[in-house]
C-alpha cells in the first residue's frame, strides 16, 4: 500500500457513496483498478462514469492502458498526485450538483430536447451537463446557461465515454472542446479530434417499421453504410 499523506487519506475516507467508495477501496488495496474489473467484479457497465464519480469529489485519478485478457489493451485507473486534490474533506470544492432551476431554464429556452439526438423527451429523463467537461473547463455560473446542455441518459453516457477517451482529456484545452460535436453539435469542426460529421437518428412509433426495412435492405452492410449510399444517390 502506498503511503499517502494524511489529508489525502482523510479525503478518501470522507467519501461514502457506494460506487465511488468501491473504486477508492479497490485502488487503495491493489494500487489501481481496470475497466474490466469494474465490469466483471462490481457490475459497473460504464466504468468511466464510476471513475468520474470519484473525480467529482476532487480526487485526482490518472488513466492509462494495460494488457487485458487476450492481450487487448484496457483502461486502468490509479490515484494521481495527492497535492492536486481539490478539497480537504468535502465535495464542495469539486464539481457542484447542477440545480433544478438551471434545468428548467434550459427547457424554457430550448424545449425538452436532447441536444445530441435533437429529439423531444420527457423532461424527467433529461440531464443537465456541462458543454465542456467539468474536468477540463471547470465550473461555470448557472446564470450563464450557454455553458450547459440537456442530454438524454444514453447521450450523456456516450459523451462521457468519448470525452474520457479523447486525447484532450489529458491536455485539458477548453477551446478544443468548444469546437467539438459533443459540446456544440449545432456548430462544430471535429468529433473528439477527428475531422468528421455526425447525424444521430432515433426511430420511434411508426418509424420503427422504416428502421426494420432499412436493416433488411442493408443485408451484410451496416445501416450507416446503407444510409450514406441512399443519401449520396439522392443528393446527386
Amino acid at each position: 500500500m502506498i503511503d499517502y499523506p494524511k489529508d489525502f487519506l482523510a479525503l478518501l475516507e470522507s467519501v461514502t457513496a457506494k460506487r465511488s467508495r468501491t473504486v477508492i477501496q479497490h485502488i487503495l488495496e491493489h494500487g489501481y483498478i481496470t475497466s474490466q474489473e469494474l465490469r466483471d467484479i462490481y457490475g459497473y457497465n460504464h466504468p468511466p462514469r464510476a471513475i468520474r464519480d470519484v473525480r467529482e469529489y476532487g480526487i485526482p485519478i490518472v488513466t492509462y492502458r494495460i494488457p487485458g485478457n487476450g492481450g487487448r489493451s484496457i483502461a486502468a485507473y490509479k490515484f494521481g498526485n495527492p497535492s492536486e486534490a481539490k478539497n480537504p474533506l468535502s465535495k464542495s470544492s469539486g464539481r457542484t450538483v447542477l440545480s433544478k432551476a438551471l434545468k428548467q431554464a434550459l427547457i424554457e429556452m430550448y424545449g425538452p430536447i436532447c441536444f445530441i439526438y435533437l429529439e423531444k423527451m420527457d423532461e424527467a429523463v433529461l440531464q443537465v451537463d456541462h458543454r465542456v467537461p467539468y474536468e477540463i473547463g471547470g465550473e461555470h455560473d448557472e446564470h450563464d446557461i450557454e455553458h450547459f446542455m440537456l442530454l438524454s441518459p444514453s447521450a450523456n453516457r456516450a459523451k462521457s465515454w468519448t470525452c474520457e477517451h479523447c486525447k484532450n482529456w489529458e491536455r485539458k484545452d477548453a477551446s478544443f472542446c468548444l469546437r467539438c460535436f459533443w459540446a456544440h453539435p449545432e456548430n462544430y469542426d471535429h468529433v473528439a479530434g477527428q475531422v468528421e460529421k455526425m447525424i444521430s437518428i432515433i426511430f420511434t412509433g411508426e418509424e420503427i417499421e422504416d428502421y426494420n426495412r432499412l436493416i433488411s435492405l442493408s443485408g451484410e452492410e451496416t445501416a450507416q453504410a446503407t444510409i450514406k449510399k441512399i443519401l449520396h444517390e439522392y443528393l446527386k
